[in-house]
C-alpha cells in the first residue's frame, strides 16, 4: 500500500531531536511533543545532539542556543553542513542580533523563552507541514537560471544544485511562483512562515541569505530585488543576464 501526503505528515511518523540542557524544560517539552504524537530523541548536550542526528536522521530539530561543550549557534552551523533538516532555536537571550546570529547560522524559526510548550508544538507542526517531501507539492517552477522542484524539495541553478533551508526553500518557492510582485515582510512572514505577526528581521535575514546563494553579487542583486519603502520581488525578466558584464 502507498503512503500518501496525508498520512506521511501524521505526527506519528516524524522524529524530533530535542538539545535541551536543562532537564526540567526537556521533560516539559518532550512530553507535550509526545503527547502530540511524535517520536522524540534528547541530547543535553552539543557533541551529543550532532551525534544522535547522524544516527537517527531526526524530521526536525529543537536546538537551545545555550549549551554546554558546543553552543547551539556551532551546532546549527555544523547541521548545515551535513543535512538539510529543519532546526527550530530556542534562546533565552531576547536581543535582535542574538536571534539574528540564530537565523544566520540555518535556523528557519525561533523561540523566546519563557515559551508556552504548546506554542512550541505548533511551531513544529508548521515548520514540518512546509519541510515535508511530499506534502502536496506543487508543479516545478523554471525561472531565470532556477529550476525548483517541490516535490523533492530541490533547486538547481543553471543545473547546478543549491543548498537550501526549509524556509529559504519556500521563501524561494512564494516568490518564484509570483514573479515581478512586489511583497512586504509583513505579508511573507504571513505567507512563508504562516505568522498573523512576529519579528520581521526574520524575513530579512532569510532574504539575505537567500541572495548569497543564487546571487552573482549579493550586495548588487538581479534577482531578488528590494523595493525602498516597500519589500522584495523576484525578478524573472529575460533579459536580466547573471554575469560579471552586469552588476545589478
Amino acid at each position: 500500500m502507498t503512503t500518501n501526503a496525508a498520512s506521511s505528515a501524521e505526527p506519528g511518523n516524524r522524529r524530533i531531536l530535542l538539545v535541551e540542557d536543562e532537564q526540567t524544560i526537556a521533560d516539559v517539552v518532550r512530553d507535550y511533543l509526545v503527547m502530540a504524537g511524535f517520536q522524540v530523541d534528547t541530547a543535553g548536550d552539543g557533541f551529543t545532539a550532532l551525534a544522535l542526528a547522524a544516527q537517527r536522521k531526526p524530521d526536525l530539530v529543537i536546538l537551545d542556543r545555550m549549551l554546554p561543550g558546543l553552543d547551539g549557534v556551532e551546532v546549527c552551523r555544523r547541521l548545515r553542513h551535513t543535512m538539510t533538516v529543519p532546526v527550530i532555536m530556542v534562546t533565552a537571550l531576547g536581543t535582535e542580533d542574538d536571534r539574528i546570529l540564530g537565523l544566520e547560522m540555518g535556523a528557519d524559526d525561533y523561540v523566546t523563552k519563557p515559551f508556552s510548550p504548546r506554542e512550541l508544538v505548533l511551531r513544529v507542526k508548521s515548520v514540518l507541514r512546509r519541510s515535508i517531501k511530499d506534502y502536496a507539492p506543487e508543479p516545478s517552477v523554471e525561472a531565470a537560471g532556477l529550476e525548483l522542484d517541490p516535490a523533492s524539495r530541490t533547486v538547481t541553478q543553471d543545473g547546478q544544485p543549491l543548498s537550501l533551508t526549509a524556509r529559504e526553500f519556500d521563501l524561494l518557492a512564494f516568490l518564484m511562483r509570483r514573479p515581478n510582485q512586489v511583497f512586504s515582510r509583513e505579508e511573507l512572514i504571513k505567507a512563508v512562515w504562516g505568522w498573523d505577526f512576529g519579528d520581521l528581521s526574520t524575513v530579512t535575514v532569510h532574504v539575505r541569505r537567500l541572495r548569497e546563494k543564487i546571487e552573482v553579487n549579493p550586495t548588487k542583486p538581479e534577482l531578488i530585488k528590494t523595493v525602498w519603502g516597500v519589500g522584495y520581488r523576484f525578478d524573472a525578466s529575460p533579459d536580466s543576464k547573471r554575469g560579471a558584464e552586469h552588476g545589478g
